[in-house]
């Protein structure tokens, strides 16, 4: 497949494309004097995962200016529709950024090559999917794969309804789902996971795009199970506690130490913002907010409870930026059992 646009005639797929972009750069840089410009609302969307982040980089962004006033006009319209919402937003030509929590998928980059939209995939963090209970939940520790197979596939609905029909030694009490709705990456991710086809699901589960809805849910009822992101368990880790999960070779619980190490996987992955060249080229701006992003994001993922890339990676973040590097290395598809070094290994062969 190729991302063909105006100006970008190399394949999508290839991890040595557009490496001749440099000469571009310059192209990107405002050609008026600030005084003169008028400022362009920043247009963000996506994943309700990469919003915590983006949102802290925006609330930076307005405070320095504004010179540390409250903002009388805001830079930056952000909004989280979900990843899958958003990228249909993005690929139209609606937004100048989109939140991500997945890579961009094979429909979705012809999509953005039908209305000439090209674009840079920056990873800014990991994230780990968490698999929680109720902190009163007694009797769950762990789970494995197989077992989340057999509660979230579509066959379950209806069926596996008690604890007792997941473990024989757990308890027959009734089964609670909750999780992410159909426009989330988090629920694109989890399901080809969990269930081995994305989108696959049974449909009697509580969804909804808000985390924090079911984090309260979950901390509110004794017998509920539900998938977020590690961030929103971090949030709520005095009312919910994290199940281990084994993937075949002893259950791991999620952390920074074992999402870095490789070891919480496949349920680790990696967060990203995908930027609109056109409105980097166009919106003075644009240019401004992303600097400051690449210079926050690690303190800014940490702040919100995922798991910052190493310091080689964002500097290849930087390089990519400056050189106009446009496109994606992940083939169009979510890449499982992915760890920080090779993230960066891809990025490295860009």
């Amino acid at each position: 497949m190729k991302i063909v646009t105006k100006n970008f005639l190399q394949p999508i797929f290839s991890l040595t494309f557009l490496v001749g972009l440099s000469a571009l750069v310059s192209s990107c840089q405002p050609s008026q004097s600030k005084s003169s410009q008028t400022t362009t609302a920043i247009k963000i969307d996506g994943s309700d995962t990469v919003y915590p982040i983006t949102q802290e980089v925006s609330n930076d962004y307005n405070f320095q200016k504004n010179n540390g006033k409250s903002p009388s006009v805001k830079a930056i319209e952000l909004n989280s529709s979900g990843t899958s919402s958003g990228f249909e937003k993005f690929c139209l030509g609606k937004t100048d950024i989109n939140n991500a929590s997945r890579p961009i998928h094979t429909h979705e980059i012809k999509k953005c090559n039908q209305n000439n939209v090209t674009f840079l995939e920056l990873p800014i963090g990991f994230d780990a999917i968490t698999i929680v209970v109720n902190s009163q939940n007694n009797w769950a520790r762990d789970i494995t794969l197989a077992e989340l197979k057999k509660i979230w596939e579509p066959s379950a609905e209806g069926k596996i309804t008690t604890w007792n029909q997941i473990r024989s030694t757990w308890p027959n009490k009734p089964l609670n789902l909750y999780g992410a709705n159909k426009d989330s990456g988090t629920f694109d991710y989890f399901t080809e996971i969990a269930v081995g086809q994305e989108g696959a699901i049974r449909k009697d589960y509580k969804a909804d795009k808000n985390y924090k809805v079911i984090d309260s849910k979950v901390s509110s009822d004794i017998n509920a199970l539900a998938f977020i992101p590690y961030a929103y368990y971090n949030y709520s880790k005095d009312t919910l506690k994290a199940l281990s999960v084994d993937s075949g070779s002893g259950a791991v619980m999620p952390s920074r130490t074992t999402v870095k190490w490789g070891k919480y996987r496949p349920l680790s992955r990696p967060l990203f913002i995908y930027v609109s060249y056109k409105s980097l080229r166009q919106k003075p701006d644009m240019r401004e907010f992303l600097e400051l992003y690449m210079d926050k994001a690690p303190e800014f993922v940490s702040t919100i409870g995922d798991v910052p890339l190493t310091d080689q990676a964002y500097k290849l973040n930087r390089i990519h930026f400056n050189k106009g590097k446009v496109g994606t290395v992940f083939e169009g598809k979510s890449q499982f059992n992915l760890t920080l070094e090779q993230v960066l290994q891809k990025q490295g062969k860009f």
